[in-house]
């Protein structure tokens, strides 16, 4: 399944710089993409991606640091964070009722 990738992983990617990567199918068929990475001056680095089903770009983000985390805590975080996100995007809309 190949994935649409935005904008927000094409600037967050840098060939040069080693990463781990956590890839995911949940049982809906969404796909979630958690990258960390240290970079050149050691900050611990992350990118998110959450995908449906298709492949098709539900929610992407980065982030140039995490201060205080290791790359390992950092991971751990940003799984839950996707699994989190891919749970509400497939969720039905609430109604919001005013009183």
């Amino acid at each position: 399944m190949v994935r649409e990738r935005g904008e927000c992983f094409w600037q967050w990617g840098d060939p040069e710089l080693h990463t781990r990567t956590h890839n995911e199918t949940l049982s809906d068929g969404s796909q979630i993409d958690v990258q960390v990475r240290l970079s050149r001056i050691g900050a611990t680095q992350m990118f998110i991606g959450v995908y449906g089903p298709s492949g098709a770009l539900i929610h992407e983000e980065s982030f140039d640091s995490r201060p205080g985390e290791t790359m390992t805590r950092a991971m751990a975080w940003g799984v839950g964070r996707a699994r989190h996100m891919a749970s509400e995007a497939q969720s039905p809309p609430r109604k919001v009722v005013s009183r």
